[in-house]
């Protein structure tokens, strides 16, 4: 994105030198542009100018509350798949009506929670689930409205693990069982079965995918009016990729193109979730390089950061690209190397196989397009701290999460009285 660059040599998120960001809050650290997420947002709202159509930002893909925040104020809700997801979003300012809560494993808890606080939609991914909304609805006494999520079994052709629309998938209710369920809420008191969902996957490049699965949609849509039942909305995901190669993220004016030609004449209101789309390209994980070793083969550049803080690379076989954040030297010989970190396994590692000047110790690196599923799939194995997450508006930046302590961390542990007293125990 434009709001990352360098600038005489040094690395900016937009108008702030990253080393400067270093110096205070220390290695390694989240770092997001507010503009650039502002910016990808308004974007999306273009796309559909003139759409009766709401955009709902998946809280998984970065759920820090200042991101949140951020978006809902600039009029986006939020699609959430936890208890904890909706309280992010209700302490952020989005308001109930616009969250729509998702996920194959609601518990009775959140649906009650999520009732209380009055939110605009549950999309329902099993018959059981339906049947549970019903009861917990009818005994709060309130109307619990909701949409079918249908698995149309397309495959979006991205990663196995990020694939969520083919009949292999836990996500949703076969499609061609939706009017069986659609039959059986019209029976049930508390709930209005009103609308229809899916979500094919994330990472999409390749638009094709949509328009095979959104046919499919507008096909039950139709079957269903035909057999009497109301539907007024249709959802239809997120997924929309970045080039984390440095291309261009998928073409906004392409995919509104898609959603016109399959069920823009069915007079249904709109849902989009959009995640790594608005977030992904707008962050960087910044780490500072400890020692560099050659290998019989390639170099190892060993930094701070490791597979606890961007699990991505270990986990999917992500590629990022890493800077570093004073821009080398043209004439410094590029070798082959891996981007590895101190974690005890062999899967830590942050890149491999890319190819750059070996820097030295202390130098600071940056790994791009680190905004969605890096700092919100962070852990703390190896008893590592969660490290900050910063957010730069112009020319100022804030700590939006402050670096945690080895001693906050065991604090949440506790070794039992039982244990403790018996004999040589601590």
């Amino acid at each position: 994105m434009s709001s990352i660059t360098y600038r005489g040599g040094s690395l900016h998120v937009e108008q702030v030198a990253v080393d400067d960001i270093a110096r205070e809050v220390g290695t390694p650290f989240y770092c997001y542009s507010a503009g650039a997420i502002r910016a990808r947002y308004e974007a999306f709202v273009r796309a559909f100018a003139g759409v009766d159509a709401s955009i709902y930002y998946a809280v998984k893909a970065n759920s820090n509350l200042a991101v949140i925040s951020l978006l809902a104020d600039a009029g986006a809700g939020v699609d959430i798949v936890s208890g904890g997801e909706l309280t992010r979003a209700l302490r952020a300012g989005v308001p109930a009506e616009r969250i729509v809560f998702a996920g194959v494993g609601k518990t009775r808890d959140e649906l009650s929670a999520a009732l209380h606080a009055g939110i605009g939609q549950f999309n329902v991914e099993s018959g059981a689930e339906l049947e549970l909304l019903a009861e917990v609805a009818t005994g709060l006494g309130v109307t619990a409205y909701a949409g079918l999520r249908v698995n149309p079994d397309v495959d979006a052709g991205t990663h196995a693990k990020i694939t969520t629309g083919t009949r292999e998938n836990k996500f949703g209710v076969d499609i061609a069982r939706a009017p069986e369920l659609f039959d059986r809420a019209a029976t049930l008191s508390g709930i209005r079965l009103e609308s229809l969902s899916m979500h094919i996957g994330s990472q999409l490049l390749d638009l094709s995918p949509y328009r095979s699965a959104y046919l499919r949609l507008r096909e039950m849509t139709c079957m269903l009016r035909g057999a009497g039942h109301r539907i007024d909305h249709l959802d239809l995901g997120g997924g929309l990729g970045i080039g984390y190669d440095g291309t261009m993220p998928a073409a906004l004016d392409a995919y509104a193109r898609i959603v016109a030609d399959t069920v823009g004449d069915l007079g249904c209101r709109l849902g989009f979730e959009p995640g790594r789309f608005l977030v992904g390209d707008a962050g960087v994980l910044v780490t500072r390089v400890l020692f560099t070793k050659p290998g019989a083969d390639k170099w190892f550049v060993i930094a701070d950061a490791a597979m606890n803080d961007l699990i991505r690379p270990t986990l999917y076989e992500a590629r990022h690209r890493v800077v570093p954040v004073t821009r080398a030297d043209a004439r410094a010989p590029v070798r082959r190397c891996d981007l590895v970190g101190p974690i005890c396994e062999s899967g830590d590692y942050i890149a491999r196989d890319c190819d750059m000047a070996v820097p030295d110790g202390g130098d600071l690196l940056a790994i791009l397009d680190a905004g969605a599923y890096g700092a919100v799939m962070a852990s703390t194995y190896n008893t590592r701290p969660l490290v900050p997450e910063v957010l730069v508006k112009a020319n100022r930046f804030a700590v939006v999460r402050r670096r945690q302590t080895v001693e906050e961390a065991l604090a949440l542990e506790r070794v039992p009285d039982w244990l403790a007293d018996r004999p040589g125990g601590p």
